[in-house]
């Protein structure tokens, strides 16, 4: 099975190193000198994993036969993709691959059906589950163990702990209000 780890971001430096936007809790095991990944766009690749380190907080790669700018700038926005065997699971039983949680059947605490998740949006500082529910319409929940509580691989559910105005608009809470004073 495909799973994609990172996406390359800009050039850094003239030597071929490029900035990589890591989607995998992994990067050690994935991202390491060696590893051989394809990618999306397929042309681009596959890619061998020459150098890696840190910079500044971000992830600096280079690749086998790309030695300066204008080739690690041709290779900007591409996924890349490692294959993982389907029947792997993260080291830390917190942690989950996107297929394991694709499909899953969402409820509330109380027991109420939400919808099942559809996708699963990685954005910057925390990721989202997209959840399609039964009358086609989309919630967004963030997936944080205060909302997302539990995951039950066995019996295939996430069980959620929405605050109020999540899953229902007219259920939000006002946190404050602005008053002339």
């Amino acid at each position: 099975m495909q799973l994609v780890v990172a996406r390359i971001g800009r050039a850094h430096g003239i030597k071929g190193e490029v900035t990589v936007e890591v989607r995998t809790d992994e990067p050690e095991l994935r991202l390491g000198p060696g590893a051989v990944l394809a990618t999306e766009p397929s042309a681009v690749g596959p890619l061998t994993i020459a150098t890696g380190r840190v910079h500044s907080g971000r992830l600096l790669l280079r690749f086998e036969g790309v030695t300066d700018r204008t080739a690690a700038e041709a290779l900007r926005n591409t996924l890349l993709i490692a294959e993982v065997d389907p029947e792997e699971v993260p080291e830390d039983p917190e942690e989950f691959y996107d297929h394991q949680l694709i499909d899953l059947d969402v409820v509330t605490r109380a027991g109420t059906e939400v919808g099942r998740i559809s996708e699963i949006s990685h954005l910057p500082y925390q990721d989202l589950l997209v959840v399609q529910r039964p009358d086609g319409s989309e919630v967004l929940i963030p997936f944080v163990s205060e909302i997302v509580p539990e995951i039950d691989l066995e019996e295939q559910r996430a069980v959620i702990d929405p605050p109020p105005g999540l899953l229902d608009d007219s259920q939000a809470e006002i946190a404050s209000s602005r008053e002339d004073s």
